[in-house]
């Protein structure tokens, strides 16, 4: 039997556990979301989950807040395992304040970032809040710019997680902002710096805040989000799946998982890339075609699709894959897509994830659109992440790679350890057409068909790179997963170490 005490104790922890209380728990789930405990049990693997500062509470006595002392704070926070492995992870409580953070909460984030940073365990923030706690003025905020500045110091040593599950407002989007990877649920989840009453105000734009900033808009159109669920059950076992791929931090290498160890040709491979370089064909075919299982994780696949990232397995080993999409804009690299694809890059290198690079690319979007938002500036990303990232890097240039396109996805200039070309590649300054416009302006078209024919028969293949040795090997489409899988064994010793600096300066 429990004695006064024991009692006394379970009572509060009922409490606790609780929130904002039953009937704020009713309206939470009447609105089609789940609670904080809720998600963070979806979350963990069963029985797993270790809570911290459960019996916190604010010390606010500004406007009444002394007569209301609710424990926990409004966040929910502690460690657990998923798939048997460490994880750190805080929700906010949208039943207690509206999940406003206070300094006391902040605190509790804190205290829990620097342990998962401590104990190399990756750290899920989900969030469900109303924005910094008004009664607490300032330091609320400083509770904010405590949280970005271990976001910061955390960046590239532990993965960081974000799910939007409801709104995520003002300041407190920059600590999504600054984690790798932000999941939101469809029509639930809302991020904006200034919400529609504000646009409204300001500008004199009427607007939805689904439209300003939902789930589909920062998904398809900002890039802010690289993940969409449809409910919140679905998105929290793509967090699950994210991590499968991830080491723990950054002085670890992923799980190891394989069920697909067949490393026989594939002939229905040969059948992918057209013969007619003009005509668009899926990349992500040729993906799936070529990793185990079949199976590809794409990563922000509603946004800049002219450029495909993602992760998948060799032989059980995590890769990250970088790949022009000739099936949308004909794979021309752009603003967005370069974004896409160093953020990808850098992540990937952060984290020991060897790098595979399928290119077909035909150029940089011309316009002046692209030229005056800096394209030239966004398109230096690429070639600094590439450059920069010390883990093994394979490319397989499959049909185009013109001009300085080329040079920027993972050529042998800039940094590639194994360069693969089917006999369908194009390695050249610009396609045939364009170049024989350009030599032979003043010439007859009888000349300049002639010409044509003696310019594909010389830059229209990778024959003359393969001759310079900036493509390791000609392999036919079929070898492909063969190929690379030796190239990735071949690479797993690699120890490239770039010079002693405080930082590079990548061009921003």
């Amino acid at each position: 039997m429990l004695n006064d005490s024991q009692q006394a104790f379970l009572q509060k922890n009922e409490a606790a556990e609780i929130g904002g209380g039953k009937d704020r728990i009713a309206r939470q789930h009447a609105g089609g979301k789940k609670t904080a405990r809720e998600r963070i049990d979806l979350l963990l693997d069963a029985g797993t989950f270790c809570e911290i500062d459960k019996f916190v509470v604010h010390q606010c006595t500004n406007f009444g807040m002394e007569k209301e002392k609710i424990a926990g704070d409004g966040i929910v926070g502690g460690y657990g395992k998923i798939d048997g492995r460490l994880v750190y992870v805080y929700a906010y409580d949208f039943t207690v304040y509206g999940g406003s953070l206070g300094r006391v909460a902040a605190n509790k984030i804190v205290k829990l970032q620097k342990m998962a940073l401590n104990m190399g365990a990756p750290i899920i923030a989900i969030n469900d809040s109303g924005g910094a706690r008004i009664q607490e003025g300032v330091e609320s905020l400083a509770g904010y710019g405590d949280i970005f500045y271990q976001n910061t110091i955390a960046s590239g040593v532990i993965p960081q997680i974000s799910v939007v599950m409801g709104p995520c407002a003002g300041g407190a989007c920059y600590s999504p902002a600054l984690t790798d990877f932000i999941f939101m649920v469809k029509e639930k989840g809302h991020m904006f710096v200034t919400g529609p009453e504000v646009v409204k105000t300001v500008t004199h734009e009427e607007v939805t805040k689904e439209e300003l900033g939902g789930a589909n808009t920062h998904s398809s159109k900002s890039g802010v989000s690289h993940f969409l669920g449809e409910t919140e059950e679905e998105t929290l076992m793509m967090v699950r799946e994210l991590l499968s791929y991830l080491p723990s931090n950054n002085m670890e290498d992923a799980p190891f998982e394989c069920s697909d160890f067949s490393v026989e040709d594939d002939p229905s491979l040969n059948e992918i890339v057209p013969e007619d370089p003009n005509k668009p064909y899926d990349i992500k075919q040729l993906i799936e075609g070529v990793v185990d299982d079949k199976y590809f994780f794409e990563v922000m696949p509603l946004f800049a699709q002219n450029i495909v990232v993602g992760f998948a397995r060799l032989t059980g080993k995590t890769i990250g894959i970088v790949a022009n999409q000739p099936a949308y804009q004909a794979g021309v690299l752009d603003i967005d897509a370069s974004d896409k694809a160093a953020r990808f890059i850098r992540f990937c290198d952060c984290f020991n994830v060897p790098l595979v690079t399928f290119e077909d690319v035909p150029g940089f979007l011309p316009g002046t659109m692209q030229e005056h938002n800096g394209i030239i500036r966004h398109g230096a990303k690429i070639v600094y992440a590439y450059v920069e990232a010390t883990v093994p890097k394979i490319t397989v240039i499959t049909r185009k790679a013109y001009g300085g396109a080329y040079i920027v996805m993972s050529s042998k200039h800039t940094g590639s350890d194994v360069n693969f070309a089917y006999p369908s590649a194009e390695i050249a300054v610009m396609g045939a057409a364009g170049a024989v416009n350009i030599l032979y302006r003043k010439s007859t078209e009888e000349e300049k068909a002639k010409a044509l024919k003696d310019y594909e028969a010389k830059f229209s293949n990778p024959y003359r790179a393969a001759e310079l040795g900036y493509v390791d090997e000609i392999i036919l489409p079929q070898q492909t997963r063969q190929k690379l899988i030796q190239a990735l064994n071949m690479t797993q010793t690699k120890n490239r170490v770039n010079p002693a600096k405080k930082h590079g300066n990548i061009p921003l």
